[in-house]
């Protein structure tokens, strides 16, 4: 039988382990060396969630223009357009992402805020324009869409807010004498575009004008 070398044995053996204890106390250097190599890299504040960007705000019911015998109520804030605003704004509308909120009374009174988030400021200026020119010429589509309907235009000016708001009027008769009045606006803060729209049974001389530019007004001053 071959004589077994037990110095040789027990010297392979403690190398081995010095070996593998060498091994694992690299790897563990290195591991080291990694984590404060990407914590160096790592710009500041990366590990903290980044913040979502504040969202505009919407009008209360107690801003919209007072009415003589109902009080307001708002429903919660939607993603969409309200079906009120289709007809006269949904041509400049498609690719937005928009919110709006509804407002009603008890009687024939309603309201809605439109809002959409655009990129840059001068792509929410671009949707301004085109909003404005839609409901410039919505009186006419309404007329070219239903003979039965006469429509008339009002434009009541612009306000001087933020980036600027523009106040229109609609009326609306029809030929079994159903009588509409409804008040739009178009305004911007940045990047922003508002819309509001109130509505009601009468004609021009029911419009709350001057009430309307201050829910208006306060509006595009609440977006941001």
């Amino acid at each position: 039988m071959p004589t077994r070398d037990v110095h040789a044995t027990t010297a392979t053996t403690t190398v081995t382990r010095a070996t593998r204890a060498g091994l694992l106390t690299a790897l563990s250097v290195l591991t080291a060396l990694a984590a404060a190599g990407l914590a160096l890299a790592a710009p500041a504040g990366a590990t903290a969630k980044a913040s979502a960007p504040t969202p505009p705000k919407f009008l209360s019911a107690a801003e919209l223009p007072p009415h003589p015998s109902s009080a307001w109520t708002a429903d919660r804030v939607k993603d969409g357009v309200p079906d009120e605003l289709r007809f006269c704004l949904d041509a400049a509308l498609p690719g937005y992402d928009s919110r709006y909120r509804a407002f009603r009374t008890d009687l024939d009174t309603s309201a809605r805020q439109l809002t959409i988030v655009v990129n840059d400021d001068a792509k929410a200026k671009a949707l301004a324009t085109r909003l404005n020119k839609e409901i410039r010429s919505c009186a006419t589509r309404i007329e070219q869409s239903d003979p039965e309907v006469e429509a008339e235009f009002k434009d009541y000016g612009t306000l001087a807010v933020e980036e600027g708001a523009h106040v229109y009027g609609l009326h609306t008769t029809t030929s079994f004498g159903a009588t509409d009045i409804r008040l739009l606006s178009v305004g911007r803060d940045g990047h922003a575009v508002t819309v509001v729209d109130w509505s009601q049974l009468g004609d021009f001389g029911d419009a709350p004008v001057p009430a309307f530019k201050k829910t208006t007004t306060t509006a595009v001053k609440k977006l941001y």
